[in-house]
């Protein structure tokens, strides 16, 4: 069975857990994503760890990918962004597990224009109430809510927000 919120939901989270794995220095390189991608751990049930988690479809598989790939190979420049909202916190104490989240759903909001920001957003909160601690939800949508109105504005990035 999936998780609330359906396989897109699901599959961010399996994103995310591939991307936060990235986060702990091993010498990843950009070959080894793919090969690392498909054999994540969260790639496995939770509750039976000897099985395979049940499986999304192949459009959300590859949309999970699609967040994997994208954040990967921006990382430096979500960075950037997150550091120009994040008042207060330098990139480099700002803890993996909200870092993760946040270069995942700045990626959407930069590079998917078909993801509304609000989703992007609320979608943001609830893998930091999942896998963060307390104040997780509050400083991931805090920071978030910063970059929108600046994407909103068209002060960074390339899209604007379509409504569905």
């Amino acid at each position: 069975m999936l998780k609330k919120g359906g396989a897109r939901r699901t599959a961010r989270a399996r994103a995310f857990q591939t991307l936060y794995g990235l986060t702990f220095p091993t010498g990843h390189s950009p070959e080894k994503l793919e090969r690392l991608f498909t054999v994540s751990p969260a790639f496995t049930d939770p509750d039976d760890l000897a099985k395979a988690a049940p499986e999304l479809p192949e459009k959300d598989v590859a949309f999970a990918w699609e967040l994997v790939s994208g954040v990967y190979a921006r990382m430096q420049e979500l960075d950037e962004a997150i550091g120009g909202f994040s008042q207060h916190w330098k990139v480099g104490r700002i803890a993996r597990i909200e870092l993760t989240i946040l270069r995942l759903a700045l990626f959407e909001m930069l590079h998917m224009p078909d993801i509304p920001l609000k989703v992007s957003i609320n979608e943001a909160v609830e893998l930091a109430k999942e896998f963060g601690d307390d104040n997780s939800p509050n400083f991931v949508n805090g920071i978030l809510d910063a970059a929108a109105r600046s994407v909103e504005k068209g002060a960074i990035g390339r899209r604007k927000d379509i409504e569905h």
